[in-house]
Formats: C-alpha cells, sequence, structure tokens
C-alpha cells in the first residue's frame, strides 16, 4: 500500500503537464528495463497494477498521467501497454490510437485483460462511460483468476504428493500390519494341527 501511496503521491507532484508525463514514463520506462518488479505471469501484482489505475481515476487524475503512475510497478506486458498510451495521451494523441492495440509489442502472446483494458479505455473516451469502475472490475477479476490458479496448484500437488506417499506407506501396512495377523494365523492354524 506505501508503494501505491508513494506512485499517487510522485503522480500528483508531476501533474498532468506532458512533459511531466514523458518525463515520468522515461523514468518508469527505464527503472523496467533494469529489473521488473513482478513476473510478467503474476495475476496479482496484475491486479494491484490495475487498482492503482482505478483509484488515480478515481481521484480525478488524468487518464495519461493515471497510466504512466499505474505502469511504474506494473509487469511488463501491463506496463508496455501503460506507458506507451500514457505518453500518446501526454503528446496529444486521441485514445483510439493511444489505446490501439495493433502498436503492443505483445501483440501475438497478448494477456485478454491487457487486451479488455485497451477496449475499455476506447470506450470510455468515445462514450464518456466511468473508466475507473471498469478498471477496478478487471483488477478483481484478475484477483479471482489468481485464486482459481493457486487452488488448481493445490490440487495438483495434492494428487502427485498421492503417488510418493502411497509407494511409502503401502508396503509398510503391508509389512507391519497384514502379515503379522497372516503370521499369527498361520502359527495358531499350525498349533492346531489341522494342516
Amino acid at each position: 500500500m506505501s508503494w501505491a501511496a508513494l506512485l499517487l503521491a510522485a503522480a500528483l507532484l508531476v501533474g498532468a503537464s506532458p512533459a511531466g508525463v514523458a518525463r515520468l514514463s522515461r523514468r518508469s520506462a527505464s527503472a523496467n528495463a533494469r529489473s521488473s518488479p513482478a513476473p510478467s505471469g503474476d495475476l496479482l501484482a496484475v491486479a494491484s497494477s490495475l487498482d492503482v489505475l482505478a483509484a488515480c481515476l478515481s481521484s480525478g487524475m488524468a487518464v495519461a498521467t493515471a497510466a504512466a503512475a499505474a505502469g511504474a510497478t506494473a509487469p511488463r506486458p501491463l506496463a508496455d501497454v501503460l506507458i506507451r498510451a500514457a505518453s500518446l495521451l501526454a503528446l496529444g494523441a486521441d485514445s483510439a490510437t493511444a489505446w490501439s492495440e495493433s502498436g503492443s509489442q505483445h501483440s501475438t502472446n497478448r494477456d485478454t485483460r491487457m487486451a479488455a483494458l485497451q477496449r475499455l479505455a476506447r470506450r470510455s473516451a468515445s462514450s464518456g462511460a466511468a473508466l475507473a469502475g471498469g478498471v477496478a472490475d478487471l483488477a478483481d477479476e484478475a484477483r479471482l483468476d489468481a485464486g482459481d490458479e493457486a487452488k488448481a496448484a493445490a490440487e495438483r500437488a495434492s494428487v502427485l504428493i498421492a503417488g510418493p506417499l502411497g509407494l511409502c506407506y503401502l508396503p509398510a501396512f503391508v509389512c507391519l500390519g497384514i502379515v503379522p495377523v497372516i503370521a499369527g494365523l498361520a502359527t495358531d492354524v499350525m498349533k492346531s494341527g489341522v494342516l
């Protein structure tokens, strides 16, 4: 939460001037080039970046400034989309151009959340619909998907653990549980003279 507050404060200090947004996007792009703050497949990092974007937009920040602030800590593919859109919006491009999917570097292996964010931003610019609510819904969906992936991984782990445990405990059960019972019964049968 403290990173989000720091980013929000930095974005407010920079303001909505094109020079400030371009400066912030250059800094965040160089920081992302050095080290990505989260793996690109981390859905919780995507959700927190979308939450930062929604919070910035809800506070009344310009879309370009909010996208630059959220792009500073977003995972690599989302950061590229946000910083590209922030830079183009700061330079005066229309929203359809800034949020287009054709300029994305990851157009072949794209995340559906980024495509949904771009469609939502283009629709918001043309119809005037609130962008913050849709972005918050995307963040909620990303969190739900992260929970589903964690649950599926736990189920896979439980299935994979069952095999080795069965291989260890089954022989022990046979040796310590069944063999003594059969040996005891065999001893009793041999002493009784039935065989």
